[in-house]
């Protein structure tokens, strides 16, 4: 069972300010940057399907086990962290005192999930998924970079670092998405977007610690969504459909800013209305930016997010989350859990909420969202899942 101790660890990312030794016009969380580089590597995923090798799950599991370890190592600046990776005995030693950091908040989901966290850090090569990982990384972090070398163009160490990102990014340019990103303008334009995520805070008419963004807040979506999944033993794509939904269900916010759920249930017919203005806006602006091919999938995890979805004779079928355990629990079925999808957004809300009052953050609006989640998920069991006991955890 997913315990408090894990979703507190993950949500942690949240406080932790990146290039905090630099001149920044903006904070840069690593919470954020997380996600961009899940984005990131989304792309680049798409475009290596037919590698051999390739697997969305250890696309997937690799992004969280590396955010693992970075919670844990907070302090280490890359270049000493690079250096200690370099020695294969200091990195295993490493390795060894992360896991037992981690090990008791992610011990509940069972020894399977333990040991593949502990194995990802005791393999040493890159196969295709962790390429697609490390160029994720670079993109992103070459990405914040920018910003922060506009704040201090002749600051110290600020051109031994863009030479240095320059050369690491260099090293993926035989990965078919990093060659795309150089050749199009609109799929750079794409990754742009999103990053404009990390700049939309959410609640942003509250005083709150710490804050979240947007994109912060859909990658703590996808998280939960994916270890809901692996917990109820989905099936292989149904896991990487919550991922993505969850990833992804938030993007159209990047054109219509966050609209909070008092505003759209205020008025009957609102909310129906804010999502066909966000459908219109999403051919307008973003379908347009990535590969035709890419557009049904895209429109699964932004358009229709929280319903449950398979695929039955080429058509879409939809169905709920018990009936996806009883029938079509197969990736022929290619299902997606948007009940799940839809707790594990109430949940991550919930999270913030809850972390804002314990952190003197008191406004009776926080009060209200933690009890309207309790009422509506305290009893609940969607997919399997209880979620009345991971909310009376936090009790």
């Amino acid at each position: 069972m997913i315990r408090k101790a894990l979703l507190l660890k993950i949500f942690s990312a949240a406080y932790m300010q990146r290039w905090n030794d630099k001149v920044r016009p903006v904070e840069l969380i690593e919470l954020d940057k997380q996600a961009h580089k899940m984005v990131i590597a989304y792309f680049l995923g798409k475009l290596e399907e037919k590698t051999q090798g390739f697997d969305w799950l250890q696309v997937i599991e690799g992004g969280l086990f590396e955010l693992l370890q970075r919670l844990v190592i907070t302090d280490l600046k890359p270049p000493i962290f690079y250096k200690i990776k370099s020695d294969k005995v200091k990195y295993g030693k490493l390795n060894d005192w992360v896991f037992r950091e981690i090990e008791p908040v992610i011990s509940p989901i069972g020894k399977t999930f333990s040991k593949r966290f502990k194995d990802y850090f005791s393999y040493s090569g890159e196969d295709i998924n962790r390429r697609v990982l490390n160029a994720a990384h670079y993109y992103a972090t070459k990405w914040e970079f920018a910003i922060v070398e506009r704040a201090n163009p002749d600051g110290y160490e600020i051109a031994a670092i863009k030479q240095a990102l320059t050369e690491k990014q260099e090293e993926y340019s035989d990965l078919k998405g990093i060659a795309e990103l150089k050749r199009n303008v609109s799929y750079r334009n794409f990754l742009d977007l999103c990053g404009q995520l990390r700049f939309q805070t959410r609640w942003a008419n509250l005083h709150r610690v710490p804050k979240t963004s947007v994109i912060g807040h859909s990658l703590f979506v996808a998280l939960l969504s994916y270890l809901f999944s692996i917990q109820i033993g989905a099936c292989r794509r149904r896991c990487v459909n919550n991922y993505f939904t969850g990833l992804f269900h938030d993007l159209p916010e990047v054109l219509t800013r966050d609209i909070i759920s008092p505003v759209k249930s205020s008025v009957e017919g609102l909310d129906e209305l804010i999502k066909e203005y966000e459908r219109e806006l999403m051919n307008k602006e973003i379908y347009g930016l990535i590969p035709r091919a890419w557009h049904k999938e895209m429109r699964l995890f932004t358009e229709d997010e929280f319903a449950g979805i398979v695929h039955v004779g080429g058509k879409r079928k939809k169905v709920g989350s018990i009936e996806i355990n009883k029938k079509y629990n197969k990736d022929k079925f290619s299902p997606r859990d948007g009940e799940l999808v839809k707790a594990a957004d109430g949940l991550a809300a919930f999270i913030e909420a809850y972390a804002a009052v314990k952190n003197g953050s008191y406004n009776q609006n926080f009060e209200e969202a933690k009890l309207a989640f309790r009422n509506m998920y305290g009893r609940a069991n969607i997919a399997g899942i209880n979620f009345g006991e991971i909310y009376a955890d936090f009790e």
